[in-house]
């Protein structure tokens, strides 16, 4: 992303998408983890919390805020493949 833009451009946009996606569907497999105790009623939920946090950041434009979701959404990551579930996401 240029440096002193406040609003993502078409570029910026193309560019995240592939890394938005592939964490998107990371998050969505380490759900299904057998590390997690979770039953399958609380995996789906789970699930559609994932889903709507990235369909609301989908619509985001703010350069910043971009880059903060897509490292909102690493930690995240890295706390589900160590069988344990996000604060933010509980």
């Amino acid at each position: 992303m240029k440096k002193g833009l406040i609003w993502a451009t078409a570029d910026d946009l193309a560019r995240n998408r592939g890394k938005v996606i592939s964490l998107y569907r990371e998050i969505l497999r380490s759900l299904n983890s057998p590390k997690l105790e979770l039953n399958l009623a609380a995996r789906l939920a789970k699930k559609a919390e994932a889903r709507a946090i990235f369909m609301l950041g989908s619509e985001e434009r703010s350069v910043h805020n971009i880059e903060d979701l897509i490292e909102a959404a690493e930690y995240s990551l890295t706390l589900l493949k160590q069988g344990k579930i996000p604060k933010l996401v509980q």
